[in-house]
């Protein structure tokens, strides 16, 4: 099997400094700050690629024309900050099986897909709705 890699650069304080991100496919490269991450600025995160990548995983391991939304939210913690939660709200135009069916295989897939184990010691939420 394959081994990816991603590369990323800090450099200053942790609120005035700045760093750039790239996958090591070269894919994506981009810059990342204080504020994106932890206010409303503009720019990526590391949360937002490991949403990108959740989603990802998620649609691409349930298959059919699925599209896959997920929001990670990052919270004070007792030393400094956390991933609490990812929800994945999910839709799918899945020919041949009912709502019910669409929604045991969507959960079978959260439990399942590679992303998802890798953050199991998060809490992921999901809405799961057949088109």
């Amino acid at each position: 099997m394959a081994t990816r890699t991603g590369l990323a650069v800090w450099e200053g304080t942790l609120k005035e400094g700045k760093g750039s991100m790239k996958l090591g496919s070269g894919a994506f490269e981009g810059p990342y700050s204080f504020s994106p991450r932890f206010e409303e600025g503009k720019g990526t995160n590391p949360e937002e690629l490991i949403g990108a990548a959740e989603a990802g995983c998620f649609s691409m391991a349930l298959s059919f024309n699925v599209s896959t939304t997920a929001t990670v939210k990052l919270e004070p913690a007792d030393k400094g900050f956390k991933i609490t939660s990812i929800d994945l709200k999910t839709e799918g135009d899945v020919p041949g099986i009912d709502e019910a069916r669409f929604k045991e295989q969507a959960e079978l897939t959260k439990k399942t897909c590679p992303v998802s184990v890798a953050l199991a010691g998060t809490q992921i939420n999901l809405e799961a709705k057949l088109l």
